[in-house]
């Protein structure tokens, strides 16, 4: 049934896509504007990621468009709150994709609407220029078909699972590491990355799966304390991240912690104050774009006066992803440029060589290589008299960087 209501979806965007009005048939292709859009959570729990997400792929392209577009046409971007929720999302996906006929997704939000709209997308070819997640469905080593127009460029989950082993073992010699992990896409994600490198590392595991929804991890956190591990992994993102991580305190946990870049936001370890003041146990997080350097914030000018407009958005990660995001898919129109724009154009132009990322780094989509960037840095949750920051603790690196 699944499979038959997929494809009545694709059959109707399709028989829509071919009635668009737009240039040579490209749907959101005008003379003077291309449209795109996504669906992210602008209101409920999630609102304090999508809001400043939203915010600056906006402000980046109100920049772009006051210098003129690119190659003549202006950037319009429609949005629809989904709450987070993935039956949301698919909805106003086929909206976006079949009435407003957007020409991409730009920043195609959260777990619940990725992993819903994954196969609808698939089956049109939409592109699809970052992704605010890092589920495992988005890796792809050779893309082919509508897949190749999926662009992932935050790290994916198992990759990123590795990385967090190569750290743990790097800073603290590890040999026997606890892992909390979500029974969620974000938590078997990380989990099947933690479990290879640790085989390759001849790494002990002690694993505890809780729920996502979860309001009590102290029976995860006890027996993760009672296996006196060396170091544990939270495997999970924002609010369940937070409960386990007052569990392992109020477990009276020593080992340090690492977790997922997603929870790297002042506002994540705002709510941490305890567990940080007491220093019980250090709190890192990776990231993955160059938020602080020695000699503090390296932001492009354009960032900076983003920034400078919106004060508190000046080192919100959320914010800057959604900068990244924008800027990932402009790159894209800069490269076809007057050339004739289609879905076509445009996949060979991001296919034709890395594109850097403005706050660190490059991601390869050549050959129909999709997985995201590899390279992370690491933060420390650190207090400040009465401000808690990530501070900067180790430079980016690879996994291979980091064991070295």
């Amino acid at each position: 049934m699944k499979k038959l209501l997929v494809a009545l979806l694709v059959f109707t965007g399709v028989f829509a896509l071919a009635a668009c009005g737009a240039d040579d048939d490209t749907q959101g292709v005008y003379e003077d504007k291309v449209v795109v859009g996504n669906a992210a959570a602008t209101s409920g729990g999630f609102a304090s990621v999508g809001v400043p997400f939203n915010s600056a792929i906006e402000a980046y392209f109100a920049m772009v468009n006051e210098d003129g577009g690119i190659a003549g046409r202006e950037l319009e971007f429609v949005h629809y709150d989904d709450e987070f929720d993935g039956a949301q999302g698919l909805t106003y996906t086929q909206r976006l994709v079949e009435d407003d006929q957007v020409f991409a997704l730009v920043g195609h939000f959260g777990t619940p609407t990725v992993g819903a709209t994954h196969d609808y997308l698939n089956e049109l070819g939409v592109p699809r220029v970052y992704y605010a997640t890092g589920i495992s469905q988005l890796f792809n080593p050779a893309a082919t078909g509508g897949e190749r127009y999926s662009f992932p460029v935050q790290p994916i989950y198992d990759a990123e699972g590795e990385v967090m082993v190569a750290r743990a073992v790097a800073e603290y010699d590890a040999s026997k590491i606890g892992v909390i992990y979500t029974n969620a896409d974000d938590g078997n994600g990380m989990l099947n990355g933690i479990e290879l490198r640790a085989q390759q590392l001849g790494i002990e595991l002690v694993t505890q799966q809780v729920a996502p929804d979860s309001s009590d991890m102290s029976s995860a956190a006890n027996t993760i304390v009672s296996e006196d591990v060396d170091a544990v992994i939270v495997a999970a993102n924002q609010v369940p991240a937070e409960v386990a991580i007052k569990a392992l305190y109020s477990a009276s946990s020593d080992a340090p912690v690492f977790t997922s870049y997603v929870n790297a936001a002042e506002s994540f370890i705002a709510n941490l104050a305890d567990e940080i003041e007491s220093g019980q146990f250090p709190i890192y997080s990776n990231a993955w774009v160059n938020i602080f350097a020695e000699d503090g914030a390296s932001f492009n000018e354009g960032y900076l006066q983003f920034a400078e407009e919106n004060p508190d958005y000046a080192a919100n990660s959320y914010a800057m992803a959604g900068w990244i995001a924008a800027h990932f898919f402009v790159e894209g129109l800069r490269r076809v440029g007057e050339d004739e724009l289609t879905w076509e154009t445009y996949l060979e132009a991001m296919e034709s060589e890395p594109v850097e990322n403005p706050m660190g780094g490059i991601v390869d989509f050549a050959d129909g290589r999709r997985a995201g960037t590899q390279s992370m840095a690491l933060l420390q949750a650190t207090v400040d008299g009465e401000t808690y920051v990530w501070a900067n603790f180790r430079p980016m690196e690879d996994i291979q960087a980091i064991l070295d």
